[in-house]
């Protein structure tokens, strides 16, 4: 998720934890909760569904492992999902009784993204996890959305069309160190996704100083401002091969290990980016 240094110890930051476990598998929570823990403490831990269903089974040694809440809510009427309005209600009723920082939502579906706005608009950090099938819009609402099968995977170069739509493939560099003609044609194809393309562009100019170059962290953090992106969506670790995938920035590090960043189309930047 990479969000920027709000300038709060993560330690202080109090995070509630929603699950949809009728709509997320079980066998992530452990990652989740890890990656949770570098932007705060999930104090408040609840999965929500009909725990009287075997389809839950599965679920039921994870809460115990990690000290997650059941919420029970009965399926009252076929095909109606009635745990993502129990969900809803409790998000609320905590938005309002509970001194919260950030809020965390699980779930792969869209009908929570009303619910995400409404906790940002309440100026609530609202991180989500969920599956490649996630609809775009609740993907766009969260403060920073990461797909679940980034959580434990090597990551190498991938070839994604949008973070939402991303096929589940990744492509090795051959043996010899060079780039392979599939890593070429991932290059490629973010360079093609226009809007990943205009963030960037856009995240660079808005941190960019007078020599034309921007601090590679300051334009993460303008990108994480204008929409949820994580590079790990994309295939790769962070935004510096994030950028450098596209082929439509320059990358410059130096020797203490400072990365800068410009966009190739500024032709009135310096050659380097000044000390």
């Amino acid at each position: 998720m990479e969000l920027e240094d709000r300038g709060r110890n993560t330690q202080d930051c109090k995070i509630a934890l929603l699950i949809d476990a009728e709509n997320v598998p079980h066998g992530k929570i452990a990652e989740m909760l890890a990656e949770l823990s570098k932007y705060g403490t999930a104090n408040i831990r609840h999965a929500y569904g009909d725990w009287t269903s075997a389809n839950l089974k599965n679920w039921k040694e994870k809460l115990h492992d990690f000290a997650i809440r059941p919420v029970q809510q009965f399926s009252y009427s076929t095909g109606k999902n009635a745990t993502d309005i129990a969900l809803v209600i409790d998000a609320m009723e905590l938005l309002y009784t509970q001194n919260l920082d950030a809020f965390c939502i699980v779930s792969s579906d869209a009908d929570f993204t009303p619910l995400v706005m409404q906790l940002r608009a309440n100026g609530h950090e609202v991180y989500g996890f969920g599956e490649r099938k996630t609809p775009s819009p609740f993907v766009n609402a969260c403060t920073a959305f990461l797909y679940l099968d980034t959580l434990d995977e090597p990551l190498v170069p991938a070839a994604p069309l949008t973070p939402a739509i991303m096929p589940k493939t990744a492509v090795k560099p051959e043996g010899n160190g060079t780039a392979s003609s599939d890593t070429k044609s991932a290059g490629r194809a973010l360079s093609q996704d226009t809007k990943l393309v205009t963030i960037l562009r856009g995240a660079v100019e808005a941190a960019a100083r007078e020599d034309g170059w921007s601090y590679m962290s300051a334009a993460g953090a303008a990108v994480k401002r204008q929409a949820p992106i994580d590079p790990r969506n994309y295939g790769v670790r962070n935004f510096t091969a994030l950028f450098e995938a596209t082929g439509l920035f320059h990358i410059h590090r130096t020797e203490n290990g400072q990365c800068f960043v410009a966009d190739k189309r500024n032709k009135d930047r310096s050659s380097q980016p000044s000390d």
